[in-house]
């Protein structure tokens, strides 16, 4: 039984997970959508969402949690000052995963995750 176990362990050690979420999450903050398979995804946006909650409060403690959470600061000053701009009005749900067909090589499950509101220059 499978009782208790919240998370996915993706097939891979905690330091390895924790680090591949911290180098998605950059990503996805940095080019604002991202390509992945489906359970990385999933496991993508609670963590992320929490991050832009976090950075919508806009206090120097959260400021610095983010910079240790991503660890690099490029990214962290376009959350703060470009992407919470976007979402101050929106209770949640920053972002989207949408089903993206699979994978040619091994047939997995892809997904494309991008936060809702897109940046139009970026695109």
């Amino acid at each position: 039984m499978r009782h208790g176990f919240a998370k996915r362990r993706l097939n891979r050690t905690s330091s390895h997970r924790k680090a591949m979420l911290r180098a998605m999450m950059c990503s996805l903050f940095e080019h604002e959508q991202i390509r992945t398979t489906l359970p990385k995804a999933k496991e993508l946006r609670p963590a992320a969402e929490k991050m832009i909650t976090m950075a919508r409060k806009g206090t120097l403690h959260a400021k610095r949690m983010a910079v240790a959470r991503l660890q690099k600061e490029s990214v962290v000053k376009k959350l703060f000052d470009d992407i919470v701009e976007r979402f101050k009005d929106r209770p949640g749900g920053y972002v989207r995963i949408m089903k993206a067909g699979f994978r040619y090589g091994d047939a997995a499950p892809m997904a494309i995750i991008e936060l809702v509101e897109k940046n139009s220059v970026n695109l």
